[in-house]
């Protein structure tokens, strides 16, 4: 209904009119309709927002000239925490438009792209991101809600967390090797055959600062992995001669500050486990420790080694030498305290138990163990990533999602450690299955993404978004 004319002006846009009798219960006129909600989910829109002043009005009713339509989308996100039903007849960029004008673009993302809405289970190819140039992606990084950011080439692209193109930037490398979110504007880059990690802000499009190694011979100091936690940015460096590696640590609430340098090697002759550098860097922060792994290709095959590191001490508290089916890609997943991997060989996945760390023979087999013998290189290209209780395994162009089947209280017990069962499926749809080989995967809110060979684009995979 609309309201009578005679309105004055007041800040921020409002005007005023008479008030609702209950004082508990505000009246708002927004585009010449009236809203009643109460003053208690007003005030869940937070102290910055342009509704946090309605409430305050006693003694008048509010105008606010704006959409109706678009207003009453977000007085119902306010009120429930989700999207009504209602919200699909909109282009969800008025709805961010409209949410970021009242100042309310965070509930929006918690209510969209939250990480307790990723459903593995669920997951489908949504839509495409696609990219400029003729390069396919080199590195991706997403952030906890969603913002992706892809190296292509020289170039760096961003979304943001709604998957609108924000920017794409030309940087000083030949090709980005290793990329790392530190936050939505924010990434650490670095490439394997450029002296120094780079801070650059993407908005801006300069590096804040470049990092680097001061190695022994002094010289240039590329990187071969990056990796993060909640307080330290992890760079594995090599130097440019190829003689000697190290892992640096930052401190990233002290503005990239080097904290400790750990796992410094000097190569002498042929000893090939000091020649490989961490091309891998994950933080495991159930154990408070950095799991640092790389793999070489040498005369009797592929080596490699995994190391979990106490950053404190600067020591390795394990170390698992791969000699036999050495790991293709490795990763690890907190929630269900354990290490997997690709065998290079056997193409098949593989878990060690982090409470078993240290035993001989700590890897299981969850495939079929005679295709080691059979010595084909069936995991060559094959990715591993874990995400919440779940690990996923691309072989080729299909995705593998493997999950653990609990069997009894008894079933994670010292003595059955290895008796843990994991079972798999493929994922996606059948149109989904196939394809280039896949060569990244990471997860952003309730999102996977995911890059293949040749291709100028990059996959989303979403579970239906729940309005």
């Amino acid at each position: 209904m609309p309201v009578s004319a005679e309105s004055r002006p007041v800040p921020n846009g409002f005007y005023q009119n008479k008030p609702h009798p209950n004082s508990d219960i505000i009246t708002i006129d927004v585009g010449g309709q009236l809203f009643q909600t109460t003053k208690q989910t007003l005030t869940l829109a937070g102290p910055k927002s342009l509704l946090s002043g309605v409430s305050s009005y006693d003694q008048t009713v509010p105008f606010i000239d704006k959409d109706p339509e678009l207003f009453s989308i977000l007085l119902s996100l306010l009120r429930t925490g989700h999207l009504p039903s209602k919200a699909k007849a909109f282009d969800l960029q008025d709805i961010i438009f409209e949410a970021q004008l009242y100042g309310i673009e965070n509930l929006l993302i918690n209510s969209h792209s939250n990480p307790s809405q990723f459903e593995a289970y669920n997951l489908e190819t949504s839509l495409v991101l696609p990219l400029t140039g003729r390069e396919s992606p080199s590195a991706i990084s997403t952030t906890p809600f969603g913002s992706v950011h892809v190296a292509h080439g020289s170039k760096i692209t961003s979304f943001d967390w709604s998957l609108r193109r924000k920017s794409t930037i030309l940087t000083q490398f030949t090709a980005v090797d290793s990329l790392l979110a530190i936050s939505p504007k924010i990434v650490a880059a670095g490439a394997t055959d450029f002296s120094g990690l780079q801070i650059i802000d993407l908005d801006k499009g300069f590096v804040r600062e470049t990092l680097n190694w001061d190695n022994v011979t002094r010289s240039s100091s590329t990187v071969q992995g990056i990796g993060s936690s909640s307080e330290f940015l992890f760079t594995s460096f090599e130097s440019g001669r190829r003689n000697s590696n190290a892992i640096m640590v930052y401190d990233l609430q002290g503005g990239f500050r080097p904290v400790i340098e750990i796992g410094h090697c000097e190569i002498f002759g042929a000893d090939l486990d000091s020649a490989i550098p961490a091309t891998k860097l994950n933080w495991v922060s159930s154990h408070n420790l950095l799991m640092a792994s790389g793999s070489h290709s040498g005369p009797s095959g592929m080596l490699g080694n995994i190391k979990f590191w106490d950053i404190r001490s600067g020591n390795v508290v394990w170390e698992l030498k791969e000699k036999v089916d050495c790991f293709s890609d490795v990763t690890v997943s907190d929630n269900l305290s354990a290490i997997f991997k690709v065998g290079v060989n056997s193409g098949e996945l593989f878990f060690a138990d982090l409470r078993n760390i240290g035993s001989e023979n700590s890897w299981v087999g969850l495939g079929d163990r005679r295709k080691v013998i059979n010595g084909k290189k069936e995991g060559v290209g094959c990715k591993i990533e874990s995400h919440g209780n779940q690990v996923f395994c691309s072989k080729g162009g299909d995705l593998e999602l493997w999950s653990e089947v609990l069997i009894g209280a008894s079933s994670k017990s010292e003595n059955k450690l290895k008796d843990r069962v994991f079972r798999k499926n493929l994922m996606g749809r059948a149109n989904d299955m196939g394809g280039s080989r896949i060569t990244h995967i990471s997860f952003g809110g309730n999102k996977m993404f995911m890059t293949r060979k040749d291709q100028q684009f990059v996959e989303v995979w979403q579970s239906s978004v729940k309005f």
